[in-house]
């Protein structure tokens, strides 16, 4: 009896210490949106000239790719649940989704990192990457581009022209034996997000805001070979921080 008593007094404290939230994991799906300042934008939009900048240029699409990398969960006491260590988003596919299994429902701090840090930065290291021909060239510091955005504009010609919104780690190269680095990957801090059991979060993607804060962009001077221009980059790293935000989480 005395037995019996004790077992039932610890499966009892057992019971109490341990709320079915806090034994579930969660299976958690983060999938990227893309808009012009909230209409919605995808592939059938390419090759039209619909869309106007902040300077007044009207464009078109035709390439939207780029890599994000550390997309972690963050809990109130600090650990940290990694749902991709990289992915390369591709506005021409219909939906690219991350997924993450194992995660403890409760509310968590969601970022990524735009780009790959200088450390991450290695070049030939992504075997999926080379094949997707997103790697920088040997003479701009290889590694990966952050971003191709490619398309159309109509500006003081008055007859369509290309523009490449290339983005890469910022390199100064006027002495190609001695080229300088500046870091222009960047963390988005998207705020708390509540896992449930199954959830899924919508990141969303403001291409407008890539020609308009801070840094209103004149696309009749900047519009090709922006690669190897250095401040071309600190201006893009500057705008694109102002690019994306939470969209919907739902169960």
């Amino acid at each position: 009896m005395r037995m019996l008593l004790f077992l039932l007094t610890g499966l009892l404290a057992w019971s109490a210490c341990s709320s079915p939230e806090e034994a579930q994991s969660a299976s958690v799906a983060v999938r990227f949106s893309h808009n012009w300042e909230n209409t919605p934008v995808n592939a059938a939009d390419f090759n039209i000239l619909k869309f106007t900048n902040e300077n007044g240029e009207m464009l078109s699409i035709e390439r939207l790719r780029y890599l994000v990398s550390n997309v972690i969960l963050t809990s109130a006491s600090n650990e940290i649940y990694k749902l991709s260590s990289y992915q390369l988003v591709n506005l021409g596919e219909e939906k690219v989704t991350i997924e993450g299994n194992e995660v403890p429902v409760g509310d968590y701090k969601l970022s990524f990192v735009f780009g790959f840090t200088d450390t991450e930065n290695v070049d030939g290291s992504y075997p999926d990457l080379n094949t997707a021909s997103f790697n920088v060239p040997g003479m701009l510091g290889g590694g990966y581009h952050f971003m191709q955005f490619d398309g159309k504009y109509v500006g003081q010609s008055l007859a369509p022209a290309a523009f490449n919104y290339h983005v890469i780690s910022a390199v100064n190269s006027a002495d190609p034996n001695n080229l300088i680095f500046q870091d222009t990957s960047f963390k988005v801090d998207l705020g708390v997000v509540s896992i449930s059991a199954t959830t899924e979060i919508e990141i969303k993607m403001n291409i407008a805001e890539w020609f308009k804060n801070p840094n209103t962009w004149d696309l009749n001077v900047l519009n090709t070979v922006l690669m190897p221009n250095f401040d071309a980059q600190i201006l893009m790293h500057q705008n694109g921080k102002s690019v994306f935000s939470l969209g919907a989480v739902q169960e």
